[in-house]
C-alpha cells in the first residue's frame, strides 16, 4: 500500500499521485505508525467538514498534539459549538462584507506600488513571492490589526520561518518555535500598548472592547486572535497567487485566455483553488466510534481531511487534473465547510483578484526560473517560499 506521510518533502513536491491511489483503493486510510486516519473522497470530506459533533477541531487542525498553552494560541482553530459561534460571530464582523469591500482600494494601491518598485529596478528580474505576492496579503492583514509600516516585513519574516519542516519530522524545529514566540511576543506587546493607546479604527482596537458573553476577551485571547490573522491571512493568499502564476506556466493556454480576457481573472483563482489549494490537510478528532468503508475509527482518533484530494475527485470533478480556468468550480472544498468555513474566504478572493488584475495590468510577459523554485514544507500547507523569474513590463508602466 502507498504511504501517505504528510511530513515527507517528497509527497509535498507533488501530492496527488498518492490522493488518487488512497480515493481508489484506501478511501479510508491508516498511518499506523504516525497515528491517523485519512479520508480522500469529495463527499466523506465534506461530510466531515459539516459533522463537527463527530469530526471535533478541540484539538486543532494539524497532526501534533496540543498542549493546553499551544491550544491557546490556536484559539478558534481549536474549538467547536457553542463557544466556537461566539466568537465566531465576534471575529466575523471584520469580514463583513461591506468591510472587505473597503479593503479594494488599499489591495489595488498596495498591489500597484509594488509592482512599481520591482519594475523601477530596471533589471526586468524579481522574487515574485518576496518581492510582490507575500507583501500584500500581509500588509493587508498588517493594516488591518495595526501592524506599524516599518514592522510588517519583520512579521513575515517570523511567518515563514514557522512554517517551515525538516523532511519527514513531525518535530518542529528550532527555528520555527523561535519564529512563533517572536510573533506571541510581539503581539503580546502591541496589546499591552493598545490598552494603553488605543488606536482609532484598528482591529486590535475593536477586539479589546468587544465581549463575549458579557465578557471582555483576555489579553491572552487576543493575542492568539492576533497571531491567528498574521499567518493565516497571509499564508493561504500568498500560496495562492504563487500557484496562480505556476499553473499558467505550465499551461500557457490558461494564462492566453486570462490575457484575452480578463473577466475570467475571478475563474482563475477559483480554478487555482481548486487545482492546486493552500491549505491541502485540516485534521480533526472523531468524538465516537465511526465505521466507514468497512473499517472503524475509534473514539479519539486523529484523522486527515485531504482538501486537496477532494478538490482533484473525479466523482464530483469531471477531468479534476486538467487546469481549466473557466470551469464549474462550485463544490471546492479549499475554505471548508459548515461551521468551520474559512472567515476570510472574501477577503483572499479579493485580494487574489485584484493582485493578478495588477500582475495582468503591469506585466506583459514572464517567465518562471523553473529550476530555482522553492517550496514550502509543511504538512498543512502547500505553495512557493520563492519564485524568482523573468519579466517584460507593459510600456505604459515604464
Amino acid at each position: 500500500m502507498l504511504e501517505l506521510n504528510p511530513y515527507s518533502h517528497v509527497f509535498h513536491n507533488d501530492p496527488y499521485p498518492t490522493y488518487k491511489y488512497l480515493r481508489d483503493e484506501a478511501p479510508l486510510y491508516r498511518n499506523d505508525e504516525l497515528g491517523f486516519w485519512a479520508l480522500s473522497r469529495h463527499d466523506d470530506v465534506e461530510t466531515a467538514f459539516k459533522d463537527f459533533e463527530t469530526y471535533s477541531n478541540a484539538e486543532g487542525v494539524a497532526l501534533e498534539a496540543l498542549d493546553s498553552e499551544v491550544r491557546k494560541v490556536m484559539f478558534i482553530l481549536a474549538m467547536d459549538p457553542p463557544l466556537q459561534k461566539k466568537v465566531r460571530r465576534l471575529v466575523s464582523n471584520v469580514f463583513t462584507p461591506r468591510r472587505v469591500i473597503e479593503m479594494e482600494p488599499k489591495v489595488r494601491q498596495l498591489s500597484r506600488q509594488y509592482l512599481e518598485e520591482i519594475i523601477a529596478k530596471g533589471t526586468g528580474e524579481c522574487d515574485y513571492i518576496e518581492d510582490f505576492a507575500g507583501r500584500v496579503p500581509m500588509d493587508v492583514i498588517s493594516e488591518m490589526i495595526g501592524v506599524p509600516v516599518e514592522d510588517r516585513d519583520m512579521v513575515r519574516g517570523w511567518a515563514n520561518r514557522m512554517m517551515d519542516r525538516a523532511d519527514g519530522s513531525p518535530e518542529i524545529p528550532r527555528h520555527a518555535m523561535e519564529a512563533s514566540m517572536n510573533i506571541l511576543v510581539y503581539f503580546q506587546d502591541m496589546v499591552k500598548n493598545r490598552r494603553i493607546h488605543p488606536g482609532e479604527d484598528d482591529l486590535t482596537t475593536a477586539v479589546l472592547n468587544a465581549e463575549v458573553d458579557g465578557e471582555k476577551l483576555s489579553d491572552q485571547d487576543i493575542t492568539a486572535f492576533l497571531f491567528l490573522m498574521s499567518v493565516a491571512g497571509n499564508e493561504t493568499t500568498t500560496k495562492l497567487l504563487g500557484n496562480a502564476l505556476y499553473w499558467t506556466t505550465v499551461f500557457p493556454e490558461q494564462l492566453n485566455k486570462v490575457q484575452t480576457d480578463p473577466n475570467l481573472i475571478p475563474e482563475w483563482v477559483e480554478e487555482t483553488l481548486r487545482f492546486d489549494n493552500s491549505s491541502q490537510i485540516l485534521y480533526r478528532t472523531v468524538t465516537r466510534d465511526v465505521e466507514m468503508h468497512g473499517k472503524t475509527m475509534r473514539k479519539g482518533d486523529r484523522i486527515a481531511l485531504l482538501v486537496g484530494s477532494a478538490n482533484r475527485d473525479e466523482r464530483f470533478f469531471s477531468n479534476p487534473d486538467v487546469y481549466d480556468i473557466g470551469r464549474d468550480c462550485n463544490g471546492t472544498m479549499s475554505f471548508g465547510r459548515g461551521v468551520h468555513f474559512c472567515l476570510g474566504a472574501s477577503l483572499a478572493r479579493l485580494e487574489g483578484r485584484i493582485c493578478l488584475e495588477e500582475v495582468l495590468n503591469y506585466f506583459d510577459s514572464w517567465d518562471l526560473k523553473m529550476d530555482q523554485l522553492v517550496r514550502i514544507h509543511n504538512s498543512n500547507v502547500r505553495g512557493f517560499l520563492n519564485m524568482p523569474m523573468t519579466f517584460s513590463a507593459k510600456q505604459q508602466s515604464l
